[in-house]
């Protein structure tokens, strides 16, 4: 997920450099030389992610910090800082500053930009969190009554015995939290038995050497520890180690000899992070179910999608990025009905929308908005990527057919995708995402109905784009 990042350096050569690893990789990239002027510059482009030089002019990574935290519109952006030397009291004193990693210089290219990507990631989910919470107002809804907050729960998963109660005895005292050494085999029988730790910490080898990196993988793909917070300790400090770990799913990665002291300033700062991520999902959950979602699929419905486009707008203006609106229909539905009978039809709805959600970010939409039609809405998304997406979902749909257990056979569908991207319908000469002029939610969702209907008209089973603003 490429995204903005504000590079913050005094030297010029070191920005340039880092802009082009950056740039390499599909980043847009902004850059400031001071304190005061990467506030100014975050305050104006809202990046995704900061790189700061621990010592920038102005206060260092602690002002930085401090200066982001006093704003709630960048109270949230990850902010990573480059250090000049590899040394435990630099890394604790821009951990303690407020910094999500603190990296030495040279820095690994590897490393960097999956720690980038990891942290792109987290807080676009946590955006998208607020996106529908404010939602949920527009709908009326109150804000939920604060909860009492129970200490987190830590797992600790070493390496041996041994290893196990040393972490925690480092731990005792530096984290409130509930701290437990559990086996691999352990942990998994306390996940089915619905105890889902807060943080687990993981050896990087446990009865073999990396099956921590498949480990991480089991937990990410098991629905229960989907949201839980993932450590990875590496004692070998090997920067491949670390790019795999991050792009698999884990939420840090510790380096080099066990620090009992830098681990719980992360696990600080990611449990206060996933407590209000937690509320916020349980918050929007609640109060959204009866309002704006299908009784039937499950998913969001035409009320809801239509208040997230607008919203979806205004993010993708001000951003200056693009989003994708898709439309897709079953096709021939009607005669699934008239052979099947309807609770066949109910049946076949239900796992197509299992299917297309399977297949989408978290961050994506997903709506039923009326009868066989679905509506996808993709987050700063461009066509080329619109294209894979919308070709992914076609194929997950229509190369097998869904099982309807109430007449004991396979049905076999097919979807007709309709799309059509934000910055193709923009002012000319305008920002990426910028909506055309006059162009309301309305007619938006019409172009994308178009484009539909001639999929339709093409045989059906087919994907087409709005050719242009005026198609």
């Amino acid at each position: 997920m490429a995204g903005r990042i504000l590079i913050a350096d005094n030297i010029a050569t070191n920005r340039i450099i880092l802009k082009v690893k950056l740039a390499a990789a599909r980043h847009d990239v902004v850059q400031a030389g001071s304190v005061e002027e990467a506030l100014r510059v975050a305050r104006e482009s809202l990046p995704d992610l900061i790189i700061a030089d621990i010592d920038l002019p102005g206060g260092g990574i602690a002002a930085l910090c401090e200066g982001l935290s006093a704003e709630p519109d960048m109270a949230g952006i990850p902010v990573i800082a480059l250090a000049p030397l590899e040394e435990r009291r630099t890394r604790l004193a821009g951990l303690r500053a407020g910094a999500d990693e603190v990296l030495a210089k040279p820095l690994d290219e590897q490393a960097l930009l999956a720690l980038a990507r990891n942290l792109i990631r987290s807080r676009a989910t946590h955006a998208e969190l607020l996106h529908k919470q404010a939602i949920t107002r527009e709908f009326g809804f109150a804000e939920s009554a604060p909860q009492f907050t129970r200490p987190p729960h830590v797992t600790l998963v070493p390496g041996s015995p041994e290893a196990g109660f040393g972490w925690r005895a480092g731990l005792v005292g530096k984290l409130n939290a509930r701290i437990e050494v559990r086996s691999r085999r352990d942990l998994f029988d306390r996940i089915e038995a619905g105890e889902v730790p807060d943080a687990l910490v993981l050896s990087a080898s446990l009865a073999e050497e990396r099956d921590g990196l498949r480990l991480i993988s089991e937990l990410r793909a098991h629905g229960a520890s989907r949201h839980a917070l993932i450590l990875l300790h590496d004692p070998s400090a090997d920067p491949a180690l670390t790019t795999m770990a991050l792009d698999l799913g884990a939420d840090a990665v510790l380096s080099g000899a066990f620090d009992a002291e830098a681990l719980s300033l992360r696990l600080d700062r990611l449990l206060a992070q996933k407590r209000t991520r937690d509320a916020l999902r349980a918050a929007v959950e609640a109060q959204l179910s009866l309002a704006v979602t299908d009784p039937l699929t499950g998913l969001y419905n035409r009320r809801y999608a239509q208040s997230y486009i607008a919203r979806m707008q205004q993010r993708a203006h001000r951003k200056g990025l693009p989003f994708t609106l898709m439309l897709l229909d079953l096709d021939r539905f009607k005669q699934v009905n008239d052979r099947y009978g309807h609770l066949a039809g109910d049946e076949v709805l239900r796992e197509v929308a299992e299917r297309l959600g399977a297949n989408l970010r978290e961050v994506d939409l997903l709506a039923r908005f009326g009868g066989e039609e679905f509506l996808v809405v993709l987050p700063d998304t461009g066509r080329a990527e619109a294209a894979r997406v919308a070709e992914r979902l076609r194929r997950v749909i229509g190369e097998r057919p869904v099982h309807v257990p109430s007449r004991g056979c396979d049905i076999a569908v097919t979807l007709s995708i309709g799309v059509v991207v934000s910055d193709e319908n923009g002012p000319r000469g305008g920002p990426a995402g910028a909506p055309a002029k006059g162009l309301g939610i309305e007619q938006l969702i019409d172009r994308a109905d178009r484009a539909l209907y001639a999929s339709k008209s093409e045989g059906r089973n087919q994907i087409t784009f709005v050719r242009s603003a005026a198609a």
